[in-house]
């Protein structure tokens, strides 16, 4: 145990390593409130004594929702260390999220949304006071549950921060390699000897990697073997990268860079989003600080993105729900426009039902008219245009599931497990995107030949009216004024109108029967419509993939827990299993 005068903590409760603090888990002496201590080792002493303060000057400078809050500065009872007591935040960091095999893919949209906002509003603090962070990363982004369940997200670790205006520049080096600005990786890492001093834009970068690995679920440059295996291809993919990519990577050793200016399919974001990030995600991440934008334009793009509203629109055509981010002042104009883009069916051909009912959405109205959407009762799309639509884009989750290693091997294994399950979990919400997808293309075209049926009965309707009335117009005399008969040219006028009236007449006749056999077909389809929808509701392959999930997380549990604390009991156990992995393998096949 280790204390100060108002706290107390077991060194066992470890919640973060550093090369020069440790950050514990500890309680208050009297209130028994959790709080978190980052307690400063030896090393931190050789700094320095500006740097070994400059933390706590930041700390107290700052005081906003998004930033780790700092409640006191202590010393151990002891050795007279400095205590750092800060706000304790129960759920891990960022990196942790990720770290899960459900996130092995990036973030859902809502979740990413919510990091954004978090991050762009703690940022913004900092700028305000004129703080440089110097080491942003997904572990220094710490997560807390709040009181309605929703999730917030504080920036911690200001052991690099200092005091730096937009016009000035550094040269010491700090940060973490994956997320390392290139000119400052190519000192700390590559150990080059260059002049370069640094701006505030480091932060920047670091930021863009950060969103993208919460977008994604990796890094945006991976040369082959890892960003740790081989550092001069890592500096190249980040020098090299043409303007506009935002990843680039090396699939083969001594192979060629390939780049991408797109997030990858796997990825849970809504084209609607994706069309939002991926430009601020290429203007950030530029080498060069004068093509860099700055951080007033960061805030300005990331805030235009964050007050926009979200209209969910289903594509009847292509059978897959869009997310259309529009402002709430936006003309209805820019809305079907924005459709366009994602659907390609153009504003002209866009017809739009909404529980049931015929939607007129007017181009010069504002956006506000638009009814209020979710996910599950979005706006339906449908066109008569002849274009032939893209439907949902997706990449096989088979394809992402790790090799079986053909020897017992526990750290291979684990890593096997937590693939297999993140494939899993990529599988699951391709099916229920999927299934989600079938239940509104049957309700969408229920509600379409609900309409149909409709404007059928109103054509019924108006057709025997029509009948009534030539039929009396037909049988009434034209001339009843005796007193002046007609001339020969006016009887050849009236007697060539009788004639197209009758005609007309015939043709009208027939429709009441045409018009009734398609309303007997539509009613035929609404029928099998039904049937379909029943059958959508009767489907039990989510629970038969959850089942598995359930199964295949109770293995990589074991793994991790094996891991964490290896027990030759268990190692035993793999070995008369032939490996775990197979079980996994088998697991995976198996019925529930």
């Amino acid at each position: 145990m280790q204390s100060t005068v108002n706290y107390l903590w077991h060194t066992d409760d470890l919640l973060g390593q550093g090369a020069t603090a440790s950050v514990y888990k500890a309680r208050n002496k009297k209130s028994g409130e959790l709080v978190a201590v980052k307690v400063f080792n030896t090393a931190s002493y050789l700094r320095p004594r500006e740097v070994q303060v400059r933390e706590f000057e930041v700390l107290r400078k700052l005081n906003h929702q998004n930033i780790v809050k700092l409640f006191a500065v202590e010393e151990t009872g002891t050795s007279r260390q400095k205590v750092l007591v800060m706000e304790y935040c129960s759920s891990g960091s960022l990196l942790s999220v990720l770290e899960s095999p459900e996130n092995a893919f990036g973030l859902p949209e809502a979740e990413f949304l919510v990091v954004l906002r978090c991050v762009v509003a703690g940022m913004n603090h900092l700028r305000e006071n004129s703080i440089v962070h110097r080491d942003i990363k997904p572990g220094n982004i710490m997560r807390l549950v709040g009181e309605a369940g929703q999730s917030i997200y504080k920036l911690t670790d200001f052991g690099a921060a200092r005091e730096l205006d937009d016009d000035e520049k550094f040269i010491s080096v700090y940060g973490t390699e994956e997320y390392l600005h290139p000119d400052m990786y190519e000192r700390a890492v590559l150990r080059k000897h260059q002049q370069k001093a640094f701006g505030v834009t480091v932060d920047l970068w670091s930021i863009g990697v950060t969103l993208y690995h919460a977008a994604t679920g990796s890094l945006p440059f991976v040369p082959f073997g890892g960003p740790r295996r081989n550092k001069e291809i890592m500096y190249r993919i980040t020098t090299e990268k043409p303007a506009g990519a935002i990843a680039g990577t090396q699939r083969r050793e001594n192979g060629p860079l390939e780049w991408s200016y797109a997030l990858p399919i796997t990825c849970q974001l809504s084209m609607g989003l994706q069309n939002q990030l991926v430009p601020i995600l290429a203007n950030i991440l530029e080498v060069e600080q004068a093509k860099c934008w700055g951080f007033d334009q960061f805030f300005a793009e990331t805030s235009d993105i964050l007050q926009r509203v979200i209209i969910h629109v289903f594509s009847l055509p292509q059978a897959v729900l869009h997310h259309i981010y529009i402002h709430a002042h936006n003309t209805i104009a820019i809305f079907l426009e924005a459709v366009y883009k994602q659907t390609n069916v153009a504003p002209q051909h866009q017809e739009y039902l909404f529980e049931g009912h015929l939607r007129v959405l007017e181009p010069d109205l504002s956006a506000q008219h638009i009814a209020h959407t979710t996910a599950s009762s979005p706006l339906t799309l449908f066109s008569m245009a002849a274009e032939t639509p893209k439907g949902l884009a997706f990449r096989d989750p088979a394809l992402d599931i790790p090799k079986f290693m053909p020897k017992v091997d526990l750290q291979a294994d684990y890593n096997t497990a937590k693939g297999v399950l993140g494939a899993g979990y990529q599988a699951l919400r391709l099916a229920q995107a999927l299934l989600a997808g079938q239940e509104l293309m049957l309700r969408g075209l229920h509600w379409f030949m609900e309409t149909l049926q409709a404007t059928c009965r109103r054509t019924l309707e108006v057709t025997r009216m029509a009948l009534l009335f030539l039929s009396s117009s037909l049988g009434a005399e034209r001339f009843s004024d005796t007193a002046r008969m007609p001339d020969i040219q006016e009887l050849k006028r009236v007697t060539e109108l009788r004639s197209k009236l009758r005609d007309v007449a015939e043709v009208l006749s027939r429709l009441p029967h045409n018009i009734t056999e398609i309303q007997t077909n539509l009613s035929s389809l609404s029928s099998e419509l039904v049937k379909n929808r029943d059958q959508v509701h009767e489907d039990r392959s989510i629970q038969q993939i959850q089942c598995c999930l359930d199964k295949m997380h109770l293995i990589y549990k074991q793994f991790k827990k094996s891991r964490m604390r290896p027990d030759p009991s268990c190692v035993l156990r793999v070995t008369d299993e032939e490996a775990n992995s197979v079980r996994l393998n088998r697991l995976c096949t198996d019925p529930c």
